[in-house]
């Protein structure tokens, strides 16, 4: 990339956290400093880059998105990431969002269904010195199970199914936060794990593309 187009992006990327972050009350600066520290236009394909920045969900495969840049950080913040804490991204796509989560704690491992998905996130990772961050195959409603169990888990997209399996990897006083389309508003929202029992808290209303097996079945009427 050269030193003007490294410019265009530091100023969008400042421009994002601004206009589209900040002012949607994420007052987190850690969550703030990771948005301002990783280039988003470094998980975006080849002719997007314009794109990045702007406040909507990007394809970045095939029916295959990163979530608009404010619904990340408004989920990142409300699951408190620790420096300490374990993280688990299910969906990850190119690994925009393991990207930063890597800047809040201290482990991540990310999955996803798409093994070129996989491999662009996994090269994207390495080429910004993220090559910690584990990303392997694996369905959205699978999670990673075998290093399981996780302080938070974030999913990278929305369910319109109650992911159980997911609420399984969590520790005790572990928290999942992603898009739940399980009513008629799809809805941000905060699952917690206390005394084998999960509660969960709306946050905010958003939309968000549905994640590959965490839709509803189809409901056959005669």
């Amino acid at each position: 990339m050269s030193d003007l187009a490294m410019s265009d992006s530091v100023t969008a990327r400042q421009k994002m956290v601004d206009c589209q972050v900040r002012t949607s009350d994420v007052t987190d600066q850690r969550v703030i400093e990771a948005m301002l520290t990783v280039p988003r236009e470094s998980f975006v394909p080849d002719g997007k880059q314009a794109m990045a920045y702007l406040d909507l969900d990007l394809e970045v495969g095939e029916n295959r998105f990163l979530l608009k840049p404010v619904v990340v950080a408004r989920l990142l913040q409300a699951a408190e990431i620790r420096h300490t804490d374990s993280v688990l991204v299910v969906g990850c796509a190119t690994g925009y969002t393991a990207a930063l989560a890597a800047k809040l704690a201290q482990q991540v491992r990310a999955t996803d269904p798409d093994a070129a998905l996989v491999a662009q996130a996994r090269a994207s990772l390495d080429k910004l010195g993220l090559g910690a961050v584990s990303v392997t195959a694996a369905a959205p409603a699978e999670g990673d199970s075998a290093h399981a169990p996780y302080d938070v888990i974030v999913l990278e997209g929305a369910t319109e199914i109650v992911p159980d399996h997911l609420y399984r990897q969590l520790k005790e006083g572990g928290r999942l936060v992603g898009v739940f389309a399980t009513a008629p508003v799809s809805r941000a929202t905060l699952v917690t794990h206390s005394h084998d029992d999960y509660g969960s808290r709306i946050l905010f209303d958003a939309s968000a593309r549905l994640l590959p097996g965490l839709q509803r079945t189809p409901e056959f009427v005669f």
